[in-house]
């Protein structure tokens, strides 16, 4: 974080707490909030009547919950409204906030993709450019999605080629995500719609002709909002084709529970499977080999590689059949270990970069070598290190 990062955060804080002790000194009125209903729902467990008055909130479609939001909300903008130094706040935070954001550029197919706000847009719009000095062009602008804005760009991933784009869409701020699939030579959209996708990434293949996700069975209908999180499966889509003819790549019917995610490897060659178990940062790591990159085996069998759970195994890159991959197994600071698909038991796994005083927050495999962040008294230093471990700089 920079320094003019914390001012501004200072600065916002301070007029905060100003905000706060200026509501303090003006006497607000009681509040009258609106009456919630009570129901006769009685529930009996063994013998044991429990009363369940409100049990009618629980069904988010129908009207009377509506109704009562909708009423709780206006007597909380009412409230707010009232509030002395709202108007002197909102207005130091718009200055804070006004301006130009642009994210990092991302490659593909030699063409650059980022996202920018000029200031105060509700969402940054989507730009891509032949290179890094060449005019940017418009290619997605999430703002004019819906009149509301209720519909976000919740991610995006350019294809290896660079001539497609596969797009997650959010509606009111929900997890779910409905993917779209947009042909940037032509600047027009596909038939492709994926949807109940669910706390998943999209990774293309190397030919670009298709991705894989994750999602999960369609929730009974008005049932979405409850729907459990349960049955997560990672499947293949290939463009152009149905979401009915999605190949399943990978599913545990006996762990529903998990969360499952795919990503193929920079060269092509691997797709990498990671489960996860709520939000517990340990993971199992499983494998397929694709192959050659340009014509991949989607179908090739998912083989396991770590199946002990025990430990955080994240994967940032690999060289033929050798990962490298950050974990914290027997090191709390996080260490890189190389592990080779065709010998995957934990006595031949290599240290490449041991643990040290210094947690480890981030590594990326670059030009052959490994770009370690460490977190060094809350600032970030990075290192360099060969893929045999010895340091770089």
């Amino acid at each position: 974080m920079t320094f003019v990062r914390l001012t501004e955060l200072a600065t916002i804080t301070l007029s905060l707490l100003i905000m706060i002790a200026g509501c303090r000194q003006v006497s607000s009125p009681k509040l009258s909030y609106p009456v919630a209903k009570k129901g006769d729902v009685v529930d009996d467990y063994f013998g044991t009547k429990v009363a369940d008055p409100y049990r009618w909130m629980e069904d988010l479609d129908s009207a009377d919950v509506a109704a009562w939001v909708a009423a709780e909300n206006q007597v909380t903008s009412d409230h707010l409204a009232k509030l002395p130094m709202r108007e002197p706040f909102k207005q130091r935070i718009t200055e804070l906030w006004n301006y130009p954001k642009v994210t990092i550029p991302v490659r593909e197919g030699g063409r650059y993709f980022f996202q920018k706000n000029s200031g105060l847009q509700r969402q940054a719009l989507l730009y891509g450019r032949a290179s890094l000095t060449a005019e940017p062009t418009l290619v997605l602008d999430p703002n004019v999605l819906s009149p509301d804005g209720s519909v976000s760009l919740a991610q995006w991933k350019p294809s290896p080629d660079g001539r497609l784009l596969a797009y997650g869409l959010s509606e009111g701020g929900a997890d779910w995500q409905t993917l779209h699939v947009r042909d940037l030579e032509k600047g027009k959209e596909l038939d492709d719609q994926v949807r109940w996708m669910r706390f998943s990434d999209i990774s293309w293949t190397k030919d670009s002709k298709g991705f894989f996700y994750s999602r999960y069975p369609e929730p009974p209908k008005g049932k979405v909002l409850e729907a459990a999180l349960s049955g997560q499966a990672l499947y293949y889509h290939r463009v152009g084709a149905p979401q009915s003819e999605d190949r399943l790549i990978y599913s545990r019917p006996d762990l529903p529970t998990w969360f499952i995610n795919g990503t193929v490897t920079e060269d092509g060659r691997y797709l990498l499977v990671f489960m996860y178990k709520g939000s517990d940062n340990n993971n199992r790591l499983y494998y397929a080999e694709l192959g050659e990159p340009n014509s991949p085996k989607v179908g090739a069998a998912v083989k396991p590689l770590i199946e002990a759970d025990d430990a955080e195994f994240a994967a940032f890159g690999n060289a033929g059949p050798e990962l490298y991959l950050r974990t914290d197994r027997a090191a709390p600071n996080r260490k890189v270990i190389a592990v080779d698909v065709r010998h995957p038991e934990p006595t031949a796994w290599r240290t490449v970069v041991p643990e040290g005083k210094e947690a480890i927050e981030k590594v990326s495999l670059i030009g052959g070598r490994l770009v370690t962040q460490y977190l060094v008294n809350v600032q970030s230093r990075l290192s360099l290190f060969g893929l045999d471990g010895t340091a770089q700089g």
